[in-house]
């Protein structure tokens, strides 16, 4: 028998009963349940019992109920499952309603970044937002961050001491709001009306060795270093060759050629997406030979203790310089030996493009960069060896002898 309205309305769970089903037509029926009263449909398809949910009474009345029951059976009539159809409307309203997110927003910004970054990057920005931001504005809808949200954001971190990094994370969430800007899901960035709320960022230079004698006295250590071989290795291998950090732990057997004694590292892991080819010494030739018999057959340089198949920890060669007595905060770091080479080559005279050039620096047009990644290699090899000479010198603590080859 067809349900009515004021049946409907008057059904009531009996005592002694966890439900009820009172049915319709088509397969429609309403369950009374302790909580509420429930419209489903029974229906077969690909020859199996299913049930379709259609909504709660009386949010969805008897007459919209027959309404999904009609559109539920024209599905059918086209063999196509009708919980299917609800399901992918659902995860298209969900996708519709997180891309108005700050978080949703976020991670689709990153996913246009991406390419441009190397992966340490990515991963740097990714655990600075999860930590830092979308615990507090990773839900609220872009359109309603005010620029006290933000600001709140920065100063949870500027109170704990950071103040570089929160001027960071001031700088991402406005890059995320202007990229919502763009994409049309807000008309302003909220952050523009930040300007000075947050005291001056206190740049912070990594510490490096820059008098000769402190650097002959690092080169001494580095020679008696204790540490496991594969570490040992990366950190004499350091202050040879000018590599970031991430750099030198991700290099790759393939990367090496003994024969034109280079380095040549892919531009997708150079933090400035150019290719990048380092001359090898006959000191940083002799060093990777050795490692070569114990990692040689695997794809990384400096394998993990833990894994083959994974270079280094990132904090290991900052963790050997540790144990030899070095402060990483104040005095010297792994990503040091970079300013230590740049500082004692200037004072040697060598050109600054010689020197910008092996440090992989930013070039002023990113074209010339594209195309230019062996500019000034003939010199630079020269450089590379006279650097690797000079250094041992202050190691053995000999007469230095200067350097004959500077600016070409």
């Amino acid at each position: 028998m067809a349900l009515s309205d004021a049946k409907v309305k008057a059904a009531k769970l009996p005592e002694g009963k966890k439900q009820i089903k009172l049915s319709d037509a088509g397969g429609l029926h309403i369950l009374i349940k302790e909580n509420g009263k429930y419209w489903r449909m029974s229906y077969r398809y690909g020859g199996k019992q299913k049930t379709l949910s259609l909504g709660k009474y009386p949010q969805v009345t008897l007459k919209e109920a027959r309404g999904k029951r009609e559109a539920a059976k024209k599905l059918l009539d086209d063999n196509i499952d009708p919980n299917q159809v609800k399901q992918a409307e659902k995860r298209k309203t969900i996708a519709n309603q997180e891309s108005t997110t700050f978080k949703g927003v976020a991670e689709e910004w990153l996913e246009k970044k991406s390419p441009q970054w190397v992966e340490t990057t990515l991963k740097h920005k990714k655990a600075e937002l999860a930590k830092h931001v979308y615990p507090w504005l990773g839900s609220l809808k872009v359109s309603d961050i005010e620029p006290m949200d933000v600001l709140s954001v920065c100063q949870r971190v500027e109170n704990c001491g950071h103040n570089e990094q929160a001027h960071r994370i001031k700088m991402v969430c406005s890059q995320i709001l202007r990229y919502a800007v763009a994409t049309g899901r807000i008309r302003n960035d909220p952050t523009r009306d930040l300007q000075g709320a947050l005291a001056p960022a206190v740049t912070t230079h990594r510490p490096c060795l820059k008098q000769p004698k402190e650097v002959g006295a690092l080169m001494r250590a580095i020679k008696e270093f204790q540490g496991t071989f594969i570490v040992a290795c990366a950190l004499k291998l350091s202050p040879y060759v000018f590599l970031r950090p991430v750099e030198l732990r991700t290099l790759e057997w393939s990367e090496i050629n003994f024969e034109e004694k280079t380095i040549t590292i892919p531009a997708h892991k150079m933090k400035m997406k150019v290719i990048h080819i380092v001359p090898l010494s006959k000191q940083a030739s002799a060093i990777l030979k050795e490692i070569q018999s114990l990692t040689g057959n695997g794809k990384y340089v400096f394998c993990g203790a833990r894994s083959p198949s994974r270079p280094m920890s990132d904090g290991a060669v900052n963790a050997a310089l540790r144990r030899l007595g070095y402060d990483t905060k104040t005095e010297h770091c792994a990503h040091g030996f970079r300013g230590t080479a740049s500082t004692l080559l200037h004072e040697l005279g060598y050109s600054s493009d010689f020197i910008e050039r092996q440090l992989a620096h930013k070039e002023g047009n990113a074209i010339k960069a594209a195309y230019n990644h062996a500019r000034h290699l003939p010199e630079r090899v020269i450089m590379m060896q006279e650097w690797a000479n000079h250094i041992d010198t202050l190691r053995d603590g000999t007469n230095i002898i200067p350097m004959s080859r500077k600016n070409g």
